[in-house]
């Protein structure tokens, strides 16, 4: 019976090198580190010539081994590899090949091309060696490390490569390669084929080699592949009997219900383009399910439109949050310089324990996000947010050659929530977590987001990876949303109320009655008056920013009749108004009919399928000054909407609408409540008079 022992070389402890050590503990190897606390003289890999220091330490570390016959001996990378089977298959397999000593196959030859015309012809399979895996017997491992007479930086694979293209070399020690990755799989050209695949049955998930229909031991992300290592780590080895993304996701959490003291966190916000909603963003900030005492607050605003938002929020939050640090556009800070600022600001504060980053694009609609990412216990983690309907999130699940998106197996199933858990990815960006500890200790230096010429979070992540510093993301919960910076126009007074297309959801969160769905399932719709419908239809903020709208554009017509070419139609009985087209709101005006007033009237006028078109569409000013009322007249529309925006009483008193073929008034209107009514034949009206202040409404002639 043979026994068997891995070696490995790990001068620091890395989170590959921990993760390496996870997997080898799970499958019961028994594993021996060599260079542990010992400074690195072999050279700046992965992607360079080096390595000598590996064999130079086994050289030393295998002597005491080498008179057992009965010992097989494994040498593997640690940084880079993960087990993906077990000891009893690992010997099963390496005994099969009849041959002493196995390494790993390469497709790729490294670091001499030259030596290609030496290597042994393959009919099928990987014809060149790679020095990150190798078995045998230990007499015969020992003969070879024996021969090692190189400096520390000298390369590795290349002393391995002569002694194996060595036709009597070979021969002598009975070298062979594993070709077909029964024992070793290497990633480096293997994913971007779709060579290896993960195969999920009962339970379980391996890394197969589709290409040879093996089942190998280790996984190593050679070259500029590791990341997609750490998308396979994400999977092996467990059992996944739920498919969650993370073989020790429970076993290291932190529970913050048992800790006397909440951590103190820093969180650093970054306004860089004009954005949406933003006031609502700030203000989600105060609504974060964390003991304020224990939050500090800094803000990069690079937007002088945005100025008044951060003002009302600073008096807002100053007896909230401790403390509060603002950079305005005055400062002219680049985005990178200015998120190397914030994350210095914890890193130089030893009672910061967290660095908590979020940008303005970032719709955090759960309020346990901190808690539950602190919870987590990882160095860098981010929550799962996304573009609504859409794929776009804020991590990549692979990188292309050339270090930019590579979409891996299993994103669409991440951002859909099809698997769930915490996943170990190569990119994140807009929202993540960073421990304190990390940055003092590991990420010490100053400047992560400056680099060449890529954009801050893409230099930051590639610092990270670079460094051998584990990046995840979570979707085990619902986080919230990003929202869409694009055309956003800031030329308006309420510019959010052009959002309609580019960020719905939002807008209707911000903009439509909170009750409106309630029309559908409560039955509140009421009918003061024969075929006149009421319900509530928009917010107060929307009343407010459209009355708003029109007074900032000013140019009320008086009363007299609309030029057709910008109101699209006339008047029967002209107003005192704005027409939407005048302040550019007409295209998102009607798709709020055919979105939000459509269904309405489905429900209200059974059959009757509108087509949601309206030349007419406009906000009447009333007031005893301009004018106080309507006379009777008919609507030009099939059906008319009346939107109440402002309040009755407090506003104004007087008004309403009265229909005079029933003889029914209504003189109490809600704000952000309409009627909807017929327009022609049926449903002759006027406007009652203003007693006093001033009565603004919304009108639509709908079907004309």
């Amino acid at each position: 019976m043979y026994k068997l022992l891995v070696f490995t070389v790990a001068t620091k402890e890395t989170d590959g090198f921990h993760r390496f050590m996870q997997t080898a503990k799970h499958f019961n190897y028994t594993v021996k580190v060599l260079g542990k606390g010992e400074e690195w003289k072999g050279g700046e890999l992965p992607n360079s010539i080096g390595g000598g220091q590996k064999v130079r330490l086994l050289k030393e570390g295998i002597e005491s081994y080498a008179d057992q016959e009965d010992l097989v001996v494994m040498f593997v990378e640690c940084y880079d590899v993960i087990f993906a089977g077990g000891p009893e298959e690992l010997l099963k397999k390496f005994q099969e090949t009849n041959h002493k000593v196995v390494f790993a196959a390469d497709g790729l030859i490294w670091p001499d091309k030259r030596l290609a015309d030496k290597y042994p012809v393959v009919r099928s399979g990987k014809r060149f060696l790679n020095s990150g895996g190798f078995i045998g017997y230990a007499p015969y491992i020992n003969r070879i490390v024996q021969q090692w007479n190189l400096q520390d930086n000298d390369d590795d694979q290349l002393f391995y490569t002569k002694i194996y293209v060595d036709p009597l070399a070979r021969e002598l020690i009975n070298i062979t390669l594993d070709h077909k990755c029964t024992i070793f799989q290497t990633l480096n050209g293997a994913v971007v084929t779709d060579e290896v695949l993960l195969k999920f049955e009962e339970g379980k998930v391996r890394a197969r080699n589709s290409v040879y229909d093996t089942l190998p031991i280790t996984v190593h992300g050679n070259g500029p592949t590791k990341i997609h290592l750490n998308y396979l780590g994400n999977y092996i080895p467990n059992a996944w009997t739920r498919e969650t993304g993370c073989s020790i996701c429970d076993l290291d959490l932190l529970d913050l219900s048992t800790v006397m003291e909440y951590p103190r966190v820093k969180i650093g916000v970054f306004i860089e383009q004009p954005t949406p909603f933003l006031p609502k963003f700030l203000d989600r900030l105060l609504t974060l399910d964390y003991p304020k005492e224990t939050l500090s607050i800094f803000i990069h605003n690079n937007e002088v439109y945005h100025e008044k938002h951060i003002k009302k929020f600073w008096e807002k939050a100053k007896n909230i949050i401790r403390n509060i640090k603002i950079v305005g556009p005055e400062e002219n800070l680049s985005q990178a310089e200015a998120r190397n600022m914030g994350m210095d600001l914890c890193r130089q504060d030893k009672a910061c324990e967290y660095y908590f980053s979020i940008d303005a694009d970032v719709v955090l609609t759960n309020p346990k996000t901190l808690r539950i990412l602190i919870e987590q216990n990882r160095k860098i983690i981010a929550p799962l947010v996304t573009r609504h309907g859409k794929l776009w999130s804020n991590f990549w699940g692979a990188l292309s050659p050339d270090g930019y998106y590579a979409r891996s197996e299993d994103y669409v199933d991440i951002v859909q929530g099809n698997r769930v858990g915490v996943w170990n990815i190569p990119y994140m960006a807009n929202i993540y977590l960073i421990k304190g500890q990390t940055l003092r200790l590991e990420m010490k230096e100053k400047n992560y987001f400056m680099r060449d010429k890529l954009d801050p979070d893409m230099a930051l992540c590639r610092n990270a990876r670079e460094m051998g510093v584990f990046m995840y993301i979570t979707n085990r919960h619902e986080f919230g949303r990003l929202i869409s910076t694009a055309n956003y126009n800031t030329s308006h007074y309420n510019n959010d109320l052009w959002q309609i297309f580019e960020n719905p959801v939002d807008w209707k969160e911000t903009y439509i009655n909170p009750n409106y769905s309630k029309i559908f399932t409560d039955n509140i719709v009421e009918q003061p008056c024969p075929d006149v419908f009421w319900f509530p239809i928009f917010s107060d903020t929307a009343c407010d920013e459209l009355v708003e709208e029109m007074e900032h554009f000013g140019q009320w017509s008086g009363g007299k009749h609309q030029d057709s070419r910008i109101s699209g139609g006339y008047e029967n009985v002209p107003t005192d108004d704005i027409h939407m087209k005048q302040i550019g709101l007409d295209n998102e005006w009607l798709h709020f009919i055919r979105e939000f007033i459509a269904p309405v009237t489905l429900k209200v006028f059974a059959g009757y399928y509108t087509k949601g078109y309206a030349l007419l569409n406009f906000v009447v000013k009333y007031s005893p000054d301009r004018q106080r009322s309507l006379r009777p007249h008919h609507d030009s529309s099939t059906f008319t909407i009346n939107i109440a925006l402002n309040k009755v009483g407090e506003d104004f008193q007087g008004g309403g609408c009265k229909f005079l073929r029933y003889n029914c008034s209504i003189e109490s209107p809600r704000k952000g409540w309409s009627f909807m009514h017929p327009g022609r034949l049926t449903h002759l009206h006027e406007g009652l008079p203003i007693v006093n202040g001033t009565r603004y409404i919304a009108v639509s002639f709908i079907d004309p």
